[in-house]
């Protein structure tokens, strides 16, 4: 049975991968809702699902399906599903590995330019204050600084070729060191507490994952170099908030640009959150809830709705892996693109 149930989609999105998955001859169905265990479809007959990153793809919802052969999600990070449990039952799982190089880069730069020469301020000036005027709105030059990407893959490495052309120095962190990378693109590699010491922009590029868990920390902000800024369009948890929040406040960071943050899941939707919080199947940490609302309210924060990955071409990109891992699937019991 090739039947197939999309969740987290809707307008457009939902009209393509109708349109692709139905020509290729596939039973669907579609929900705009998330998929989670307080959100359990009635009919639950699919043999694949295909998920975005705010579902919770867990034992209980696995479960529900009693014919599911394979998990896809429209995303590059994968921390929402229960991959043990998953794999434990058979069942085949894809992702998207490379959908948004590019994009995410492009995202970034416009975050370190919104930071260095205060953009953010100088548009809402004009437009909440109807005050033409530069006082207090210097900015910096990126040429000649120095910008430390940690995690040096593919999105990092769109960043570095950005960087170069504003004439930055660029030195990068990352677990695989490749000499030959760093010649072709002109950067230099460092250890990690190096790139936090020697950088004015400090750009977060790695997957999430329990190594990586507040990689950013009370101990290791520390380290960075006094004025700097740090940038985050990955994923929030890489950076413990507490500590970020104290850096703003004590002048260790200058600012920061955030595209992502611990518990955002909770802020896009509060009020629904809390009436439904006597059943809430994952803990919440509800400081780091407060202290998000403290970092919206910085002078020196930018923040945006995780919205990096959010263009025409990015998602047209990860509608069309999702459709070859689920055609993959029923074709040859594989995905295109498996969750290692």
């Amino acid at each position: 049975m090739n039947k197939i149930s999309i969740f987290e989609i809707k307008g457009w999105e939902a009209d393509y991968l109708k349109n692709a998955l139905i020509k290729a001859g596939f039973d669907c169905d579609f929900h705009e809702e998330c998929l989670n265990q307080e959100n359990l479809p009635t009919v639950n007959d699919a043999a694949a699902i295909s998920v975005f990153v705010g579902s919770k793809i867990d034992k209980g919802v696995i479960d529900h399906f009693p014919n599911l052969k394979a998990i896809t999600t429209r995303s590059t990070g994968f921390e929402h599903i229960d991959l043990a449990y998953a794999r434990q039952k058979g069942i085949a799982l894809g992702y998207v590995p490379y959908y948004g190089e590019n994009t995410v880069a492009e995202f970034t730069m416009g975050l370190i330019l919104t930071l260095s020469r205060k953009l953010y301020w100088n548009i809402d000036r004009i437009k909440r204050e109807d005050r033409f005027s530069f006082e207090g709105l210097m900015g910096i030059d990126l040429k000649g600084k120095t910008l430390g990407v940690i995690g040096a893959g593919h999105i990092g490495q769109h960043l570095i070729k950005m960087a170069k052309g504003f004439e930055m120095n660029v030195i990068a962190f990352d677990r695989n060191i490749k000499p030959e990378l760093a010649a072709q693109l002109g950067f230099e590699y460092k250890t990690l507490d190096e790139v936090l010491g020697q950088s004015d922009f400090i750009s977060l590029h790695l997957f999430y994952a329990p190594e990586t868990h507040h990689i950013i920390n009370k101990n290791s902000i520390g380290k960075i170099k006094k004025g700097a800024y740090l940038i985050n369009t990955a994923r929030g948890p890489l950076v413990e908030t507490e500590a970020l929040v104290m850096a703003l406040k004590n002048g260790t960071l200058a600012g920061a640009g955030l595209d992502v943050l611990e518990e955002e899941d909770v802020l896009k939707d509060e009020m629904g959150y809390w009436l439904k919080f006597e059943k809430a199947t994952e803990p919440t940490n509800m400081e780091n809830v407060l202290y998000d609302h403290i970092l919206m309210d910085m002078p020196n924060v930018v923040i945006t709705p995780h919205n990096a990955f959010n263009t025409r071409e990015a998602i047209t990109r990860i509608l069309d892996t999702d459709v070859a891992n689920l055609t993959e699937f029923f074709q040859k019991g594989t995905v295109k693109e498996p969750i290692k």
